[in-house]
């Protein structure tokens, strides 16, 4: 619960640094760093749980106790080591100096300011009043993202809750389970890295999103319509693929950042997609059920819609924010040199609002 703001803060404090087209592969490698854990913590597991009875305590209390600590400890040092923003580096922990001089600071901010002014109109310390909070939740441009986010991890999340599970009804042992699913990690980590990079190069986002649906929607036809009688190695590369969906959540993150137009609807979007996706976890864990095992066909089944929903929803937000620009830029273009100077002067349009802005996708 105390985690929750965690990561829509971290994408905050990654904007500050990063421009528009730079913060996907960023988030791509926060989330890289995340499935590196999962294959170093296979190891660890393994060898930590066999201190079963050392010093009178269960391996499961050691794997708590030794694996909380390490995070623990990563937390305290971040916490006085990462600096408030890139002019204020210098501390006795970062060094009196700081990491950079004051010309590097400067072309660290008009970099990120040219990319996107808005990042200038709050600093990171100030708070949200009500109203502009309301407003934020108001901002219809930003609920595609809210819906995508609600569903779009649905398909692998039962996959992801219950692959070790699955191999062991598949009849591997505990420590052979915990091994093959190592590749699962690693083909994850690949995927993440691959599409995030597409994605700027070709700049195409939510296209490209759909892959991940494209993905995942053979590997659940199979699991529904292959028999029972598969081989266990054929239920591990399908577990394993599934499990590997492209993750596009860096991509749609970086879209919501992108899209917010300003600091204060920046921070409510993020948190409010992160909710969305936490929300499409507990949905996800609750889609196979235990009438359902050990095939989960009925689950399959449920999973196979919710694909198609998501293929026609990714299209949608696209048509969506397509169209929305073609009509600002109708206007826009319409307007007068002076009619566009009078606008930028007079205006009270703020962020995503404005006639000038441009929505990614």
């Amino acid at each position: 619960m105390i985690e929750g703001g965690f990561i829509p803060d971290n994408i905050l404090y990654l904007s500050y640094w990063y421009t528009s087209a730079e913060l996907p592969i960023r988030l791509s490698f926060f989330w890289v760093a995340y499935q590196a854990t999962s294959i170093v913590s296979a190891f660890l597991a393994f060898g930590i749980l066999h201190m079963r009875g050392f010093n009178g305590l269960a391996g499961w209390r050691w794997l708590f106790a030794l694996e909380g600590t390490l995070t623990g400890l990563i937390g305290i040092i971040s916490w006085w080591y990462l600096p408030p923003s890139p002019t204020q580096t210098a501390s006795k922990f970062r060094g009196k100096n700081g990491w950079f001089n004051e010309f590097e600071e400067k072309v660290m901010v008009n970099r990120v300011l040219r990319d996107d002014p808005s990042k200038g109109d709050m600093h990171n310390r100030q708070g949200l009043s009500l109203k502009a909070f309301w407003d934020c939740l108001c901002d219809y441009h930003m609920w595609p993202v809210y819906l995508i986010g609600l569903t779009w991890l649905i398909p692998a999340v039962p996959m992801n809750a219950y692959l070790t599970l699955v191999l062991r009804d598949a009849g591997y042992g505990t420590f052979t389970t915990n091994m093959l699913t190592i590749p699962a990690y690693v083909i994850f980590i690949l995927n993440l890295l691959f599409w995030c990079f597409l994605s700027e190069k070709i700049n195409e986002r939510f296209l490209l999103c759909t892959i991940s649906q494209f993905w995942v929607l053979p590997l659940l036809i199979a699991l529904e319509t292959l028999p029972t009688t598969r081989s266990p190695w054929t239920t591990w590369i399908l577990s394993v693929l599934i499990y590997a969906m492209p993750y596009v959540h860096p991509l749609i993150v970086a879209i919501t950042s992108r899209n917010a137009g300003t600091v204060r609807t920046r921070t409510v979007a993020s948190a409010l997609y992160n909710m969305m996706v936490q929300t499409s976890n507990i949905i996800g864990t609750n889609i196979y059920r235990t009438p359902d095992a050990p095939w989960y066909f009925t689950g399959n089944k449920v999973l196979i819609g919710i694909v198609c929903y998501n293929i026609c929803l990714f299209v949608g937000a696209k048509i969506f924010y397509v169209k929305v620009n073609s009509k600002r830029e109708k206007i826009w273009g319409g307007m007068s040199k002076e009619q566009k100077q009078t606008y930028l002067a007079t205006t009270t349009d703020k962020g995503n609002k404005r006639l000038d802005f441009r929505f990614a996708h």
